[in-house]
């Protein structure tokens, strides 16, 4: 009964350590109740970014990041054009965006960063996709992307 318990201890502490993705130190995902205020607020943050990048598939109108709200290469990288064709293509194969649904919080230990993953919501039920909003210490932006949907972080 002892080494019963031993290797169930042994096996819950191997299951709570960090993992390496892609050469990055990632933490354990924490959901929505266990965010910390700051973590909070950097949701908050990422949210309302997110689905002011999104909103250009409605819209075709982006307002650009400024230098609070985004690294240099995420705001070189956002450019009015870019973000107009990715809307406009989604637009077309997904439908109107509705909203985003928050996933998970992911941190990332390499670089000090908070990855939140959002579900995008569209009109079409063939929409499924992922919108990872990278949030620095600085509480800036320092990368954004869109991916197919999957439950399990990559």
């Amino acid at each position: 009964m002892r080494k019963f318990i031993l290797i169930i201890c042994i096996l819950t502490l191997f299951g709570c350590k960090t993992k390496n993705v892609n050469g990055k130190l990632i933490g354990k995902s924490i959901d929505t109740s266990k965010l910390s205020t700051e973590q909070e607020s950097q949701k908050n943050k990422a949210y309302e970014l997110g689905k002011r990048l999104l909103m250009t598939c409605n819209t075709s109108k982006f307002k650009p990041f400024n230098k609070s709200e985004a690294t240099d290469k995420v705001i070189a990288n956002s450019t009015e054009k870019k973000v107009k064709e990715i809307g406009a293509k989604y637009s077309l194969k997904y439908g109107h965006f509705k909203d985003l649904e928050f996933i998970e919080m992911i941190p990332n230990k390499t670089d000090n960063t908070n990855i939140f993953r959002f579900k995008a919501l569209f009109d079409y039920d063939k929409a499924n996709k992922e919108l990872r909003v990278t949030m620095n210490a600085a509480n800036k932006i320092s990368g954004i992307t869109t991916k197919d949907w999957k439950d399990e972080y990559q």
